[in-house]
């Protein structure tokens, strides 16, 4: 799952650390411009520059289409830096030398950054707009500056997701709530109706598999609403926020959207999903813990109607 730039912003000491980061890969190389990125799904950001060079035409909070980008080119599953020292060589393929030219770059290095688990975070990355040299032992260098870096990652990462589903946790709705409610938005309590008849008939490790398989479920319907994410909240209960005041023609919609994503199961357990929809308005008085009790009232009225439905509070 990848990481969001939002995730990124609630990271403690995290602009610090990067900031770091650059400044030691500068002490290695200190005539190139480094720069930071981290990778969604679909774009490379650039995270955060070692200085201002106006002759690279790179700038914090960029946003580049992942495959147009030559960091997309890097071996992440081995680990192994991308290195152009002269991008006029025949070594350099012409869509890479177009990609480096556009910004100005005559020469590239970038060191990937992954997860433990192997997942990709982004590149440690260095250019210059003439030719360079890039020895061995400063590349050995940069990666172990990034390993540090990696094992930080982790270390966040674990306070803010569940460690069976991946999803995000109750810690992260109260830091994202707490920083960013005044916008207002949508809370979708969701329960699944039948689950303890899995885990019961079936086994715990079966229900395991279901959880995951709502995660994966809940990811891609999240996919589809900006700035949306998913939470699980504990056991088979389940949080889909919307940063974002919406109309209850809106939330009726999403609602269908979501219990038909959860309406199909593997191995054709007889499973169906309860929602309870509660909305907060714009300002800033808003308390999760309210919003959450509101939202858990109209998912007991959901369950009361039959189940595999949707109540408003």
């Amino acid at each position: 799952m990848a990481i969001t730039l939002q995730e990124l912003q609630m990271y403690k000491n995290f602009d610090e650390l990067a900031s770091d980061v650059l400044d030691l890969a500068k002490e290695i190389l200190p005539d190139q411009l480094i720069y930071l990125t981290s990778f969604s799904d679909t774009q490379q950001i650039i995270l955060k520059l070692s200085n201002y060079d106006t002759r690279i035409l790179l700038a914090e909070g960029m946003m580049i289409n992942l495959g147009d980008t030559v960091c997309d080119r890097i071996d992440f599953e081995n680990k192994q830096p991308l290195v152009y020292e002269d991008i006029t060589e025949q070594t350099c393929p012409s869509e890479l030398r177009n990609t480096l030219e556009s910004v100005n770059a005559k020469s590239y290095l970038g060191i990937p950054i992954s997860f433990i688990d192997g997942e990709r975070f982004g590149t440690l990355c260095a250019v210059h707009h003439e030719q360079s040299r890039f020895d061995e032992k400063s590349i050995t260098m940069l990666q172990r500056i990034v390993r540090m870096f990696s094992y930080y990652l982790v270390l966040e990462r674990v306070a803010y997701r569940d460690s069976l589903t991946e999803l995000y946790n109750r810690h992260y709705l109260s830091r994202f709530f707490e920083e960013h409610s005044e916008s207002g938005g949508a809370v979708f309590f969701l329960d699944l109706d039948g689950f303890k008849k899995v885990n019961d008939i079936y086994g715990h490790d079966a229900g395991d598999l279901v959880l995951k398989e709502v995660a994966s479920k809940l990811e891609k319907f999240t996919d589809d609403y900006d700035d949306a994410f998913a939470v699980r909240l504990g056991g088979d209960e389940f949080i889909v926020h919307f940063p974002h005041i919406l109309s209850k023609e809106e939330m009726s919609e999403r609602a269908e959207h979501v219990l038909g994503s959860l309406s199909t199961w593997d191995n054709n357990y007889q499973l169906s999903t309860s929602v309870g929809i509660a909305s907060y308005p714009s300002g800033s008085n808003n308390d999760l813990n309210t919003v959450l009790k509101n939202a858990d009232e109209a998912l007991y009225r959901a369950k009361k109607a039959g189940k595999n439905t949707y109540k408003f509070f």
